[in-house]
């Protein structure tokens, strides 16, 4: 028995070293390590044997069969790298190209834009603070000098968190504005709770307060129920309309060029006091009128005004010793306005072959 076993291993061996592809090695595996393989046939064979030989049997016998075992492993592992290097030759794969490097994300556009408008105003001293998106209707509303049922209140169809309004507590809403938050960034700046003497002395403020808001609305291709604002706002003492229009003047030449024409056109908003409208000479036909435009040279690209003096007093600030201006903007349409964008769905739809042109 063990001169048969020594006969089966080399026979196996010999076999294996003949076996030129996975077809014949697989072959070889069944016809030598299989159920009815030689091999395998000698264990239910070792019950005849002698007692005192069963021992020596059945140790050589698994001694073939991890042999085996091992050569087939080695064989197979040749026959695929012989495999590899056939395929490497035959398709002339240069494996020394440098590989391509992973897609890497850009930024928004409309953040690049928001972080442009942060830069600009920034150089000329005014600080981000950002406010909560989550608001409370006395805020959002009624200290910016918009109380219930005023008509302003038409001008912004608002999501309602929680209708609230049972006369202790206020609606919770979405923020249908950026300028909810000139009452927050006006009384941290103050001090003021609401509730006593206005603060005797308080420090001047300039701050930009960028952020998303909502407004319940039919989404067009020019209208959206989310977009983002960058509100502005300047207290101290003796701020005029001069100052405003200096300011966003030379905003307007920092963001589209030094030449750009401004004007300004007289608005209303309920949170100022004159209001205005400032529009920028059309950057696609210098003027001269396109369908971007309408034909008349101008794009209108912000709200402003001097802040109201209810809304200066329900910050902390005297509005008989302290004046300011403030302006809102919207980024998206700034955005469209540079590079020709027809729909505001575009920049939240996701759509990458969007996205990557910018």
């Amino acid at each position: 028995m063990l001169e048969a076993l020594e006969r089966i291993q080399q026979e196996a061996l010999q076999a294996l070293a003949e076996a030129q592809d996975a077809e014949a090695l697989e072959a070889w595996k069944v016809a030598h390590l299989g159920r009815k393989s030689p091999l395998m046939q000698v264990f239910p064979q070792m019950g005849s044997l002698p007692p005192e030989q069963r021992p020596l049997v059945g140790r050589r016998a698994n001694e073939v069969r991890q042999a085996l075992e091992a050569a087939y492993a080695e064989r197979a592992e040749a026959l695929r790298q012989q495999a590899l290097q056939q395929a490497l030759e035959s398709e002339r794969l240069d494996i020394t190209l440098p590989g391509r490097r992973p897609p890497r994300g850009g930024l928004h556009p409309v953040t690049q834009t928001h972080r442009r408008i942060i830069q600009i105003f920034a150089e000329m001293g005014f600080q981000v603070v950002r406010s909560r998106e989550v608001e409370l209707d006395e805020y959002n509303f009624q200290l910016v000098n918009i109380p219930p049922h005023h008509p302003a209140r038409e001008m912004q169809d608002t999501f309602y968190i929680d209708h609230g309004g049972d006369g202790e507590h206020y609606p919770v809403l979405l923020r249908t504005h950026t300028t909810a938050g000139q009452i927050h960034a006006m009384r941290a700046a103050t001090g003021y709770t609401g509730e006593g003497p206005l603060p005797a002395d308080p420090p001047p403020l300039r701050v930009i307060l960028p952020g998303m808001v909502y407004r319940y609305e039919q989404i067009t291709a020019r209208s959206e129920i989310q977009f983002t604002q960058v509100e502005g706002l300047a207290v101290g003492r003796s701020i005029t309309f001069s100052d405003l229009k200096g300011t966003l003047t030379d905003f307007a030449r920092s963001m589209f060029g030094p030449t750009v024409q401004t004007r300004f056109r007289a608005s209303y908003f309920p949170f100022t006091e004159p209001s205005a409208e400032m529009d920028v000479e059309c950057f696609l036909c210098g003027g001269k009128g396109c369908n971007v435009c309408k034909y008349t040279g101008w794009l209108e690209i912000l709200g402003c005004g001097e802040v109201h003096p209810t809304v200066l007093r329900n910050g902390g600030y005297d509005p008989e010793k302290y004046t300011g201006f403030a302006f809102g903007m919207g980024p998206e349409r700034i955005t469209m306005l540079r590079h020709h964008i027809e729909d505001i769905r575009y920049f939240w739809s996701g759509d990458l072959r969007f996205l990557e042109q910018f």
